[in-house]
């Protein structure tokens, strides 16, 4: 049974339900436009995904049918009316890079279910999480070049990296429209499943995720976002300062131990 967390906003819901945190943007009146309100809720999310050792997997969707048609620059610039998040708004240091997953990106690894519309914003918030299911009549795109606008959640650095440059120039400089079809074409997405199916979706591969090791999870997430840029051998020595302490782990005994005994293992996290 999934519980709502206190961390919640009025624009952002965030569940938990075991091991898996569920965040729903909850604007559904306005497509799930970005707010105040919901961007302190996500940088929320994100920070108790990290802090919570029994929560290992996130999953980032969307209420009404919709993900996120970008940023509401008016309701972004209006406080939230509950007086507590307005606190943490002042608290939390550069919320909205956070909530945007720009910055203080989650440790746990992060999915995005996506029904409707996910462009701009929306669409950056993809581009921030490590797997993504895409229904197949949703709206991706970067509009923000055709609006004289720039992306500042960072897709124009990450995209490029994720899907090569040729493929990445053709959304960033065109900002057109991207179909999910494409999408996985590209390898910006996993996988594409019938209109109103990605949350279940999603679901499943939360709980392929959450099934495994999670220190070993969470080394892999760690490697690559530390390594993305160095070379071969350096990164190998970053690749081995995370490797070993996970192959030495409780984790990894039982993990041996269950393949043995031919069960499902038990991880604990040590």
């Amino acid at each position: 049974m999934a519980e709502r967390l206190p961390i919640s906003t009025e624009h952002c819901a965030v569940e938990r339900d075991g091991a898996v945190v569920v965040v729903t943007l909850d604007r559904p009146e306005a497509r799930n436009a970005l707010s105040s309100a919901m961007l302190v809720g996500l940088a929320s999310a994100w920070q108790y995904m990290s802090d919570t050792p029994e929560v290992r997997v996130g999953i980032l969707t969307g209420a009404g049918g919709q993900f996120c048609a970008g940023a509401d620059l008016k309701a972004m610039g209006t406080p939230p009316t509950d007086p507590e998040v307005q606190e943490r708004m002042r608290r939390i240091p550069d919320f909205h890079w956070k909530g945007l997953l720009r910055d203080g990106r989650p440790t746990k690894p992060l999915i995005a279910a996506i029904e409707g519309y996910a462009v701009a914003g929306g669409t950056e918030l993809l581009i921030g999480t490590d797997l993504r299911v895409v229904a197949e009549d949703a709206t991706l795109g970067l509009y923000e070049a055709r609006r004289g606008l720039f992306p500042m959640g960072g897709a124009a650095i990450r995209l490029p990296r994720q899907i090569g440059y040729a493929a990445a120039m053709d959304v960033l400089l065109t900002a057109r429209s991207v179909t999910p079809g494409e999408a996985l074409e590209m390898g910006l997405v996993n996988r594409v499943v019938p209109p109103g199916t990605a949350l279940a979706a999603a679901r499943e591969l939360a709980d392929q995720v959450a099934a495994c090791g999670p220190l070993a999870v969470q080394a892999i997430l760690r490697t690559y976002r530390e390594t993305e840029h160095l070379a071969e051998a350096d990164a190998l020595k970053v690749s081995d300062e995370l490797g070993w302490p996970v192959i030495g782990s409780e984790d990894a005994k039982e993990g041996s131990r269950a393949f043995k005994e031919k069960r499902p293992a038990v991880f604990h996290g040590r």
